[in-house]
Protein backbone atom coordinates (compact mmCIF):
# COMPACT_ATOMS: atom_id res chain seq x y z
CA UNK A 1 0.00 0.00 0.00
CA UNK A 2 1.23 3.46 -0.85
CA UNK A 3 1.94 5.48 2.21
CA UNK A 4 0.94 9.07 2.82
CA UNK A 5 4.38 9.99 4.10
CA UNK A 6 7.86 8.57 3.71
CA UNK A 7 10.85 8.99 5.94
CA UNK A 8 12.14 8.10 9.36
CA UNK A 9 9.60 5.76 11.09
CA UNK A 10 10.47 7.22 14.48
CA UNK A 11 9.77 10.72 13.20
CA UNK A 12 6.38 9.86 11.76
CA UNK A 13 5.43 7.84 14.83
CA UNK A 14 6.17 10.96 16.88
CA UNK A 15 4.08 13.05 14.49
CA UNK A 16 1.24 10.56 14.85
CA UNK A 17 1.50 10.83 18.64
CA UNK A 18 1.24 14.62 18.48
CA UNK A 19 -1.82 14.33 16.25
CA UNK A 20 -3.24 11.85 18.74
CA UNK A 21 -2.76 14.32 21.59
CA UNK A 22 -4.84 16.89 19.71
CA UNK A 23 -7.50 14.32 18.84
CA UNK A 24 -7.52 13.19 22.47
CA UNK A 25 -8.27 16.74 23.58
CA UNK A 26 -11.28 16.73 21.27
CA UNK A 27 -12.37 13.32 22.60
CA UNK A 28 -12.52 14.80 26.10
CA UNK A 29 -14.94 17.41 24.77
CA UNK A 30 -16.95 14.77 22.89
CA UNK A 31 -17.28 12.48 25.90
CA UNK A 32 -18.50 15.36 28.08
CA UNK A 33 -20.84 17.09 25.63
CA UNK A 34 -22.38 14.41 23.43
CA UNK A 35 -24.52 12.81 26.19
CA UNK A 36 -25.76 16.28 27.19
CA UNK A 37 -26.56 17.07 23.56
CA UNK A 38 -28.56 13.85 23.41
CA UNK A 39 -30.43 14.76 26.60
CA UNK A 40 -31.31 18.18 25.19
CA UNK A 41 -32.58 16.53 22.00
CA UNK A 42 -34.72 14.07 23.96
CA UNK A 43 -36.20 16.89 26.03
CA UNK A 44 -37.03 18.84 22.87
CA UNK A 45 -38.71 15.78 21.37
CA UNK A 46 -40.69 15.21 24.58
CA UNK A 47 -41.93 18.81 24.48
CA UNK A 48 -43.06 18.30 20.88
CA UNK A 49 -44.91 15.07 21.70
CA UNK A 50 -46.66 16.69 24.68
CA UNK A 51 -47.47 19.80 22.68
CA UNK A 52 -45.52 22.05 25.00
CA UNK A 53 -43.46 24.95 23.66
CA UNK A 54 -39.77 24.00 23.59
CA UNK A 55 -37.62 25.41 26.33
CA UNK A 56 -35.42 28.28 25.16
CA UNK A 57 -31.79 27.35 25.70
CA UNK A 58 -28.48 28.71 24.59
CA UNK A 59 -26.85 26.76 21.73
CA UNK A 60 -25.02 23.72 23.00
CA UNK A 61 -22.96 21.48 20.75
CA UNK A 62 -19.38 20.30 20.33
CA UNK A 63 -18.19 23.81 19.50
CA UNK A 64 -20.55 26.13 21.38
CA UNK A 65 -20.12 27.39 24.04
CA UNK A 66 -16.34 27.74 24.08
CA UNK A 67 -14.40 25.48 26.42
CA UNK A 68 -14.66 26.74 29.99
CA UNK A 69 -14.03 25.72 33.56
CA UNK A 70 -17.03 23.69 34.83
CA UNK A 71 -16.59 25.21 38.30
CA UNK A 72 -16.34 28.93 37.57
CA UNK A 73 -17.50 28.88 33.88
CA UNK A 74 -14.60 31.15 32.87
CA UNK A 75 -13.65 30.59 29.21
CA UNK A 76 -10.32 28.86 28.85
CA UNK A 77 -7.40 30.62 27.25
CA UNK A 78 -5.36 29.10 24.46
CA UNK A 79 -2.56 28.33 26.88
CA UNK A 80 -5.07 26.39 29.00
CA UNK A 81 -5.93 24.08 26.10
CA UNK A 82 -2.55 22.59 25.20
CA UNK A 83 -2.89 18.81 25.63
CA UNK A 84 -1.14 17.43 28.72
CA UNK A 85 1.22 20.41 29.06
CA UNK A 86 -1.51 22.78 30.25
CA UNK A 87 -2.49 20.30 32.95
CA UNK A 88 1.14 20.11 34.07
CA UNK A 89 1.67 23.89 34.02
CA UNK A 90 -1.52 24.51 35.96
CA UNK A 91 -0.67 21.71 38.40
CA UNK A 92 -4.04 20.09 37.84
CA UNK A 93 -6.08 23.18 38.79
CA UNK A 94 -8.10 25.82 36.99
CA UNK A 95 -5.98 28.85 36.21
CA UNK A 96 -8.81 31.15 37.36
CA UNK A 97 -10.60 29.66 40.37
CA UNK A 98 -8.03 26.95 41.26
CA UNK A 99 -10.69 24.23 41.23
CA UNK A 100 -9.12 20.79 40.70
CA UNK A 101 -9.06 19.34 37.18
CA UNK A 102 -9.67 15.63 36.82
CA UNK A 103 -6.70 13.50 35.86
CA UNK A 104 -8.85 11.85 33.21
CA UNK A 105 -8.26 14.70 30.75
CA UNK A 106 -4.49 14.21 30.34
CA UNK A 107 -4.83 10.43 30.62
CA UNK A 108 -7.30 10.34 27.72
CA UNK A 109 -5.04 12.59 25.66
CA UNK A 110 -2.07 10.32 26.34
CA UNK A 111 -4.14 7.21 25.59
CA UNK A 112 -5.24 8.52 22.19
CA UNK A 113 -1.67 9.61 21.46
CA UNK A 114 -0.52 6.06 22.24
CA UNK A 115 -3.19 4.62 19.93
CA UNK A 116 -2.12 6.83 17.04
CA UNK A 117 1.58 6.22 17.63
CA UNK A 118 1.02 2.46 17.80
CA UNK A 119 -0.99 2.43 14.58
CA UNK A 120 1.70 4.45 12.78
CA UNK A 121 4.40 2.08 14.04
CA UNK A 122 2.33 -1.02 13.21
CA UNK A 123 0.90 -0.12 9.80
CA UNK A 124 3.05 2.80 8.65
CA UNK A 125 1.84 6.30 7.90
CA UNK A 126 -0.85 5.31 5.42
CA UNK A 127 -4.59 4.98 5.09
CA UNK A 128 -4.57 1.67 6.93
CA UNK A 129 -2.96 3.21 10.00
CA UNK A 130 -5.35 6.16 9.84
CA UNK A 131 -8.34 3.83 9.67
CA UNK A 132 -7.26 1.76 12.67
CA UNK A 133 -6.30 4.87 14.65
CA UNK A 134 -9.82 6.19 14.12
CA UNK A 135 -11.22 2.80 15.10
CA UNK A 136 -9.33 2.79 18.40
CA UNK A 137 -10.15 6.40 19.14
CA UNK A 138 -13.89 5.92 18.70
CA UNK A 139 -13.82 2.76 20.83
CA UNK A 140 -12.19 4.73 23.64
CA UNK A 141 -14.79 7.50 23.38
CA UNK A 142 -17.65 4.98 23.42
CA UNK A 143 -16.17 3.21 26.45
CA UNK A 144 -15.89 6.42 28.46
CA UNK A 145 -19.41 7.55 27.57
CA UNK A 146 -20.82 4.13 28.49
CA UNK A 147 -18.99 4.15 31.83
CA UNK A 148 -20.29 7.65 32.62
CA UNK A 149 -23.87 7.38 31.37
CA UNK A 150 -24.68 3.76 30.35
CA UNK A 151 -25.22 5.13 26.84
CA UNK A 152 -23.68 4.18 23.51
CA UNK A 153 -24.65 7.01 21.16
CA UNK A 154 -25.92 6.01 17.71
CA UNK A 155 -23.84 8.85 16.26
CA UNK A 156 -20.69 6.93 17.17
CA UNK A 157 -21.77 3.27 16.89
CA UNK A 158 -23.48 3.67 13.53
CA UNK A 159 -20.72 5.92 12.25
CA UNK A 160 -18.17 3.29 13.28
CA UNK A 161 -20.17 0.60 11.50
CA UNK A 162 -20.36 2.51 8.21
CA UNK A 163 -16.69 3.47 8.49
CA UNK A 164 -15.80 -0.21 8.87
CA UNK A 165 -17.73 -1.15 5.75
CA UNK A 166 -16.19 1.68 3.74
CA UNK A 167 -12.68 0.92 5.02
CA UNK A 168 -13.18 -2.73 4.08
CA UNK A 169 -14.38 -1.80 0.59
CA UNK A 170 -11.30 0.41 0.13
CA UNK A 171 -8.97 -2.34 1.32
CA UNK A 172 -7.80 -0.49 4.41
CA UNK A 173 -8.65 -3.16 7.01
CA UNK A 174 -7.62 -6.40 5.31
CA UNK A 175 -11.16 -7.75 5.77
CA UNK A 176 -13.11 -8.65 2.64
CA UNK A 177 -16.26 -6.60 2.13
CA UNK A 178 -18.51 -9.69 2.21
CA UNK A 179 -17.01 -10.77 5.55
CA UNK A 180 -17.35 -7.22 6.84
CA UNK A 181 -21.01 -7.06 5.82
CA UNK A 182 -21.85 -10.38 7.42
CA UNK A 183 -19.85 -9.37 10.47
CA UNK A 184 -22.13 -6.36 10.90
CA UNK A 185 -25.27 -8.46 10.39
CA UNK A 186 -24.15 -11.26 12.70
CA UNK A 187 -22.82 -8.85 15.32
CA UNK A 188 -26.18 -7.19 15.75
CA UNK A 189 -28.12 -10.43 15.44
CA UNK A 190 -26.14 -12.40 18.02
CA UNK A 191 -26.66 -9.96 20.88
CA UNK A 192 -30.25 -9.28 19.82
CA UNK A 193 -30.95 -13.02 20.05
CA UNK A 194 -29.20 -13.30 23.42
CA UNK A 195 -31.21 -10.37 24.77
CA UNK A 196 -34.47 -11.75 23.38
CA UNK A 197 -33.90 -15.15 25.03
CA UNK A 198 -32.79 -13.52 28.30
CA UNK A 199 -35.88 -11.32 28.34
CA UNK A 200 -38.14 -14.28 27.54
CA UNK A 201 -36.72 -16.32 30.40
CA UNK A 202 -36.32 -13.63 33.06
CA UNK A 203 -38.66 -10.86 31.96
CA UNK A 204 -35.77 -8.41 32.31
CA UNK A 205 -33.56 -6.49 29.91
CA UNK A 206 -29.98 -7.73 30.07
CA UNK A 207 -28.34 -5.21 27.76
CA UNK A 208 -29.23 -2.20 25.67
CA UNK A 209 -29.52 -1.87 21.91
CA UNK A 210 -26.35 0.20 21.90
CA UNK A 211 -24.41 -2.98 22.65
CA UNK A 212 -25.98 -4.66 19.60
CA UNK A 213 -24.91 -1.75 17.40
CA UNK A 214 -21.40 -1.69 18.84
CA UNK A 215 -20.89 -5.40 18.17
CA UNK A 216 -22.25 -4.87 14.64
CA UNK A 217 -19.63 -2.15 14.17
CA UNK A 218 -16.89 -4.43 15.47
CA UNK A 219 -18.08 -7.13 13.10
CA UNK A 220 -17.79 -4.69 10.21
CA UNK A 221 -14.19 -3.93 11.13
CA UNK A 222 -13.03 -7.41 12.09
CA UNK A 223 -15.20 -9.72 10.00
CA UNK A 224 -17.71 -12.32 11.09
CA UNK A 225 -15.06 -14.94 11.97
CA UNK A 226 -13.82 -12.72 14.79
CA UNK A 227 -17.20 -12.56 16.53
CA UNK A 228 -17.21 -15.84 18.55
CA UNK A 229 -13.84 -15.08 20.15
CA UNK A 230 -14.76 -11.42 20.60
CA UNK A 231 -18.02 -12.20 22.42
CA UNK A 232 -16.32 -14.83 24.59
CA UNK A 233 -13.46 -12.52 25.51
CA UNK A 234 -15.70 -9.55 26.32
CA UNK A 235 -17.98 -11.75 28.43
CA UNK A 236 -15.02 -13.11 30.40
CA UNK A 237 -13.69 -9.61 30.98
CA UNK A 238 -17.09 -8.43 32.15
CA UNK A 239 -17.52 -11.35 34.53
CA UNK A 240 -14.04 -10.91 36.01
CA UNK A 241 -14.59 -7.18 36.59
CA UNK A 242 -18.04 -7.81 38.11
CA UNK A 243 -16.63 -10.44 40.51
CA UNK A 244 -13.81 -8.11 41.55
CA UNK A 245 -16.22 -5.20 42.10
CA UNK A 246 -18.58 -7.37 44.16
CA UNK A 247 -15.63 -8.55 46.25
CA UNK A 248 -14.57 -4.95 46.85
CA UNK A 249 -18.11 -3.87 47.62
CA UNK A 250 -18.26 -1.58 44.60
CA UNK A 251 -21.15 -3.37 42.90
CA UNK A 252 -24.54 -3.87 44.52
CA UNK A 253 -26.70 -6.94 43.79
CA UNK A 254 -28.75 -6.29 40.68
CA UNK A 255 -26.73 -3.21 39.73
CA UNK A 256 -26.11 -2.93 36.00
CA UNK A 257 -22.64 -2.71 34.50
CA UNK A 258 -21.90 -1.19 31.10
CA UNK A 259 -20.94 -3.89 28.59
CA UNK A 260 -19.62 -1.52 25.93
CA UNK A 261 -16.13 -1.08 27.43
CA UNK A 262 -15.54 -4.86 27.40
CA UNK A 263 -16.71 -5.14 23.81
CA UNK A 264 -14.45 -2.24 22.88
CA UNK A 265 -11.44 -3.63 24.73
CA UNK A 266 -11.94 -7.07 23.21
CA UNK A 267 -12.30 -5.58 19.73
CA UNK A 268 -9.07 -3.65 20.12
CA UNK A 269 -7.23 -6.72 21.42
CA UNK A 270 -8.54 -8.81 18.52
CA UNK A 271 -7.35 -6.25 15.98
CA UNK A 272 -3.88 -6.12 17.52
CA UNK A 273 -3.17 -9.63 18.75
CA UNK A 274 -5.16 -11.87 16.42
CA UNK A 275 -4.05 -10.90 12.89
CA UNK A 276 -4.34 -14.50 11.70
CA UNK A 277 -8.04 -14.36 12.50
CA UNK A 278 -8.82 -10.77 11.63
CA UNK A 279 -6.82 -10.37 8.45
CA UNK A 280 -6.21 -13.85 7.06
CA UNK A 281 -9.66 -15.22 7.96
CA UNK A 282 -8.46 -18.51 9.40
CA UNK A 283 -7.86 -19.94 12.82
CA UNK A 284 -4.29 -20.95 13.63
CA UNK A 285 -3.74 -23.50 16.38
Amino acid sequence: MDTLMLGNPVLWTSVAALIGLTVGSFINVLVWRLPRMMKNEWEAQAHMVLGHPPAVKDPYNLFTPASHCPACTTPLRLRDLIPVLSFAWLKGRCGHCRAPITWRYPLVELAVAAVWAFCAARWGMGWEALAWAGFGTVLLALSLIDIDTMLLPDTLTQGLLWAGLVASALGWTGVHLVDSLWGAVAGYGVLWLVQALFGLITGKQGMGEGDFKLLAALGAWLGWLALPMLVLLSSLLGVCVAIFMRWRGLLKPGQALPFGPYLAMSGALMAVYAPMLVFNHRYVF
